[in-house]
């Protein structure tokens, strides 16, 4: 192997290659000298003398590869190959140059070798990432050579450890040689332990230390700090501090980590000033770790001073101011930085790109993103570093381009546990959770990938989109088996789903298990309001603040959202005039949207207009999509009109806006808006998305879609709904056609109703599952205020609880009642009211709506109240009544003296 190796570098080597690779050696070369480091040249037909070269300055010049090829060409033929010291050089330059297999086949030519020479390759494989072989090379050095460790071979071995028991070995070999109170030696055990979060062990070494020096006061504190255990740090600093021993910077760097992981800004300030104190600011290194604390604190003000007062920066000082904005929300200002660093004469790196794409995410500048991408492809970067390639995933992923992101991955040479969750969340982020679980299920058949604490926050949110809670409660599993439900994050996800999957009980046992955060209330408050518990989300945002916790932005976007499922109007705008005057927030679009919901779901469409009227910012399609869905609820036309211009000015382009314009004029007959809010989309090219309703049985999700044939039960499903519509008609259920928006005659109107996607998933959830057992569906769509009827009455004749997911919240329906507050009710005269009456219990006279006494409130907020009453003379099959409205009035006046009462009539 010796002699095939030198044959490859010779040719490389003759006078011209030579003379252009090292300028200093335009002479021809006369081998025999018995110096070590010179080389005898003679005449080079010039006239000049010969002189000897200093073999060390040759080695400062090899700054490429093939320069260090054909140095060691030039030792080869000249017979200075064998010398050990320059042998060991020459493994050193191969891997400071990139090359380890070089310097392995440098280091195996070698006749004989001692410690040094060892050492040299066990560092090579370390500073190359190649830890694996480091170990297995400092392995056969114990086992072959013969030879003594000294101290210089173990900490780069401690470093290359891949995992624990490794290092344990490693140690009793230190121990074993008295090499264990070396201070070189013990600064690297304490990084190990400090590693593998063995911080209690590595703290007891450097106790028991007879001597420590400035690199064992740093590896303690960088131990705690890489543990979250920033106070432990400063504890360390403060005996460093009594001993007389001064920070350095590289001490201050990681104190600054330490307190901007621990949010503990005080403690960072007061190290600032020691920085200042010491004559320390301008210190580079400090400089960048001060514009990484500040930046994770949301100072970028202080972190840009830091910067430009720096009189020295390197490529580090601009990453760092660049990642600063990026990570605070100032993409504009981060893409400034770049330019500036371009104009500097600063070439970028790896992590440049990186925050450069999340940059170009953020300004949703597809056409920059693929010049990046271009940039990279052109230096062939993603061979270099997966890091890279996962974050132009990620990239094209919240640009939009799920299909880019896929082709990027796909062809990445190397994929990590990060790739495959970066292009999981991508999927779930971009509505394509089905997408999103089959990249899951493709992850999973991939031995070597090992999911991670970033899959399961990926995937979950993925099966809680799709309602599959079976597969949701199979992570919960693993989860609990790995010991990460406690992880706050992972925590957060699973209260989540199993909130959004309904079942709300599970998620709040979970609530009170995990550790709590901000994220987790607003999680858990998020999922009382989606089930129509306004009233015990409020509770739980006052336990929130009793705890000592401070809300942010999405803490009040969900308590206003809650407030708007329950009806309560008066506390949504105190909690609004709460968040501005106590807290300090600011109201964004989210807020504005959430408000105009809750005043337009109440009925109060005036009020939600002039509210949209006097936001500080411009409205967007939220807000005035908001005002138009409480337009469909209420059946105002005209002011829909206005809603759906607003609206379509600033977003032309979402056909379900089209489609809820369409329906309020085809709620109140007028079809020919009808034709010309369908002509318009069809004209931009937008068509509806088709409603589906899902439901899990038996692990498998079945999907229907609005008048589906294709399922394998499609006979019986369709026979169970007829047997349920028979059974609801014989208990005076009417089918409302205005929630048929085609202009039919009523047999087909009823067809279509009963073809309903939600309808078709509950017949065959009754059929497929055992009897009085919950149904949960989960639909993409609103539920429609028939179906909404139907449920209510199905539930009474299946004794079932039926669980309805829609696009806005859940509906719990059991006993023929509804956890929704009753938003979906029809609005019917007091007459047709008694007609209905009298129909269902076939008698010719007048029957009485209600009792004398004052009727019973079954629920209700500030502005409404829902009551039940019982006609009297009913004794055998009795009916039972449930009317809405606003107002806390007498309940016999109120119904007499408005002839149109908001009711639903549930018969038992």
């Amino acid at each position: 192997m010796q002699f095939a190796m030198y044959r490859f570098l010779v040719p490389t080597c003759n006078g011209r290659h030579a003379c252009k690779s090292f300028p200093s050696l335009q002479v021809w070369y006369q081998f025999f000298s018995t110096a070590t480091n010179t080389l005898p040249f003679i005449s080079d037909g010039f006239g000049n003398e010969s002189r000897r070269v200093d073999i060390g300055h040759l080695f400062q010049s090899c700054t490429k590869l093939h320069h260090a090829k054909r140095l060691h060409a030039l030792l080869v033929v000249s017979g200075k190959a064998q010398d050990i010291f320059l042998s060991a050089k020459l493994v050193n330059q191969y891997a400071y140059l990139g090359d380890v297999s070089f310097s392995r086949r440098a280091f195996d030519s070698m006749p004989r070798k001692d410690v040094y020479t060892w050492n040299s390759m066990v560092s090579a494989y370390v500073r190359s990432g190649r830890f694996r072989e480091a170990v297995d090379c400092f392995s056969q050095f114990l086992v072959t050579s013969g030879l003594r460790p000294d101290f210089y071979t173990f900490p780069p071995v401690l470093k290359a450890c891949g995992n624990l028991n490794v290092g344990k070995k490693i140690h009793s070999w230190l121990i074993k040689l008295g090499l264990e109170w070396d201070v070189f030696v013990a600064a690297s055990l304490i990084h190990m332990y400090s590693r593998f979060g063995l911080i209690s062990v590595a703290r007891k070494l450097f106790d028991e230390m007879p001597s420590r020096d400035m690199g064992c006061w740093n590896a303690m504190i960088s131990g705690f700090c890489q543990n979250g255990n920033a106070a432990d740090a400063l504890g360390v600093l403060i005996e460093m501090r009594s001993e007389g021993v001064k920070m350095d910077p590289i001490t201050v760097a990681s104190l600054l980590t330490a307190c901007a992981q621990s949010d503990d800004s005080l403690s960072g300030i007061l190290i600032h000033l020691d920085v200042v104190k010491h004559g320390l600011e301008f210190d580079q290194f400090v400089c960048n770790a001060l514009i990484n604390m500040y930046a994770k604190f949301g100072c970028l003000g202080r972190a840009q001073r830091i910067f430009y007062e720096m009189e020295v920066r390197d490529l580090v000082s601009w990453n760092s101011i660049i990642a600063a904005n990026e990570q605070n929300g100032e993409p504009m200002t981060a893409l400034g930085f770049f330019n500036k660093m371009q104009l500097s004469g600063v070439k970028p790196d790896h992590l440049t790109l990186v925050s450069l794409a999340s940059i170009i995410a953020q300004l949703s500048d597809a056409e920059m993103g693929r010049s990046v991408h271009g940039f990279i492809l052109r230096r062939d970067w993603f061979k270099e570093d997966v890091v890279i390639g996962n974050a132009v995933v990620d990239m094209y992923a919240k640009l939009g381009a799920i299909d880019s992101a896929r082709t990027v991955f796909v062809r990445l040479p190397v994929r990590d546990v990060v790739s495959w969750n970066t292009l999981i969340t991508g999927y779930t982020q971009n509505g394509l959770a089905s997408e999103a679980n089959e990249v899951y299920c493709m992850m999973q058949e991939c031995e070597e990938i090992i999911p991670n604490q970033g899959t399961w926050v990926s995937i979950l949110p993925a099966h809680t989109h799709l309602g599959a809670l079976q597969q949701g409660m199979k992570i919960h599993g693993r989860v609990v088996k790995n010991c990460l439900y406690l992880d706050v994050f992972v925590g957060t996800c699973l209260i989540d789903m199993y909130g959004k999957c309904g079942r709300l009980d599970d998620a709040l046992s979970l609530f009170y298990q995990v550790p709590r955060c901000p994220v987790t209330w607003n999680a858990m408050i998020s999922c009382l309001g989606v089930h129509g518990h306004g009233e015990k989300a409020v509770k739980l945002f006052k336990d929130m603040i009793d705890e000592g916790v401070k809300p942010d932005h999405i803490t009040f976007v969900s308590l206003l959202a809650a407030c708007s499922h329950s009806g309560l109007v008066n506390k949504g705008e105190l909690y609004f005039h709460i968040m501005q005057k106590e807290y300090g927030i600011k109201p964004g679009l989210k807020h504005y949207g959430c408000m105009v919901d809750l005043l337009g779901r109440a009925g109060h469409l005036d009020k939600a207009y002039s509210f949209i009227k006097t936001m500080c910012v411009q409205p967007d399609a939220s807000v005035w999509g908001a005002l138009l869905g409480a337009c469909r609820i209420h059946g105002n036309a005209e002011l829909g009109k206005v809603a759906s211009e607003g609206l379509f000015a600033v977003d032309s382009e979402n056909v379900g806006y089209y489609v809820l314009l369409s329906n309020i004029y085809a709620t109140t007959g007028k079809w020919e808006g009808v034709d010309k809010v369908r002509s318009m989309a069809r004209n931009r090219g937008l068509r509806k998305t088709p409603g589906w309703s899902s439901i899990e049985v038996n692990n498998k999700v079945d999907v229907f879609y609005n008048g589906n044939q294709t399922h394998p039960l499609c006979e019986q499903i369709y026979q169970k709904l007829g047997e349920l519509t028979e059974k609801m008609k014989s208990l005076g259920y009417v089918p409302d056609f205005s929630f048929v928006l085609q202009d039919v005659e009523d047999d087909e109107k009823e067809h279509i109703l009963k073809s309903h996607s939600e309808r078709l998933a509950i017949a065959f959830g009754i059929i497929s599952t055992p009897p009085k057992t919950p149904i949960r569906i989960f639909k993409n769509l609103r539920v429609c205020g028939d179906c909404h009827t139907v449920t209510k009455l199905i539930s009474v004749i299946a004794e079932r609880e039926i669980i309805v997911r829609d696009s806005n919240r859940f509906h719990h329906f059991k006993d023929g009642t509804c956890s929704c507050g009753d938003y979906w009710s029809s609005n019917l005269t007091l007459e047709a009211f008694e007609s209905l009456v009298l129909t269902k219990f076939q008698s010719q006279k007048h029957v009485p709506i209600w009792k004398e006494e004052r009727p019973e409130v079954l629920r209700g907020g500030d502005d409404f109240k829902v009551y039940r009453i019982y006609p009297v003379g009913l004794t055998q099959r009795r009916a039972l009544y449930t009317f809405r409205f606003k107002g806390d009035a007498d309940f016999k006046s109120h119904v007499e003296s408005n002839p149109c009462v908001k009711f639903e009539v549930i018969f038992v």
